[in-house]
């Protein structure tokens, strides 16, 4: 391999743009580690946002490698769109979930989660990812993608970091991050290329159609799940 393209002009240049993609792309990521991580205790949430951050960007180095390919698939933005609406409801259902909880096992549902949520909704942003790292010598690409998603780790980290104090603060957070799921989930369902042509056929404004369906279903539904868990531990 020439190691002088990895101090060209060209590979820093495709390096600062993978960064600056990932951090732009990255705010519902950092909701969703922040979200699947607040019922944990104090030191567990650490090591959740951490083990759930690297494992999310070491998943979305695979799935950029194959994202153009995976992306032509009909019906996966549909099931991945189903997953984001299921996500968003579980989690507003469980935002008043104060009981005590098996450390461990929580830990790995967070990150679990994490993983769930962080594989779906990257499916549309790795491409602009793979993009960036296109710029780069093309011995260079798969080192471009493993470094510049390896260096916003810390970035995603302090971004869902912060996001728990706000939550502590203003529950209200909560529902708006569950909300920001359903709109994902009814974007990418109307993108799915078995239905995208239909769906721009049959209405005008699919996107805002079906994005705003997902928010109430998301915060419609969850809120009931919610209330009616609350109820079961009145009684």
């Amino acid at each position: 391999m020439d190691f002088s393209a990895f101090s060209g002009p060209a590979f820093w240049a495709a390096l600062l743009s993978i960064i600056v993609a990932n951090i732009l792309l990255s705010g519902d990521n950092a909701v969703v580690i922040a979200l699947a991580s607040r019922n944990l205790p104090a030191h567990q949430q650490k090591k959740a946002i951490f083990w759930g951050s690297a494992a999310a960007i070491i998943l979305r180095v695979v799935l950029t490698v194959t994202a153009v390919q995976l992306l032509t698939l009909p019906y996966l933005k549909i099931i991945g769109a189903v997953l984001l609406v299921y996500i968003g409801v579980q989690l507003l259902a469980d935002s008043d979930d104060e009981g005590e909880m098996e450390g461990s096992a929580n830990i790995w549902g967070a990150i679990r989660t994490i993983l769930v949520a962080d594989l779906v909704m990257s499916l549309d942003n790795v491409l602009a990812v793979a993009a960036a790292a296109q710029k780069g010598p093309e011995e260079t690409r798969l080192a471009l993608l493993i470094i510049g998603l390896g260096l916003s780790i810390p970035l995603i980290i302090f971004g869902s970091t912060m996001l728990l104090k706000v939550m502590d603060r203003f529950p209200i957070i909560i529902t708006l991050g569950a909300g920001l799921l359903g709109l994902l989930a009814g974007g990418m369902l109307v993108e799915d290329p078995a239905i995208k042509e239909s769906m721009q056929a049959a209405f005008e404004d699919a996107h805002m159609i079906f994005e705003g369906i997902g928010v109430a279903i998301v915060i419609l539904l969850g809120s009931y799940l919610k209330k009616k868990n609350a109820k079961k531990e009145s009684h």
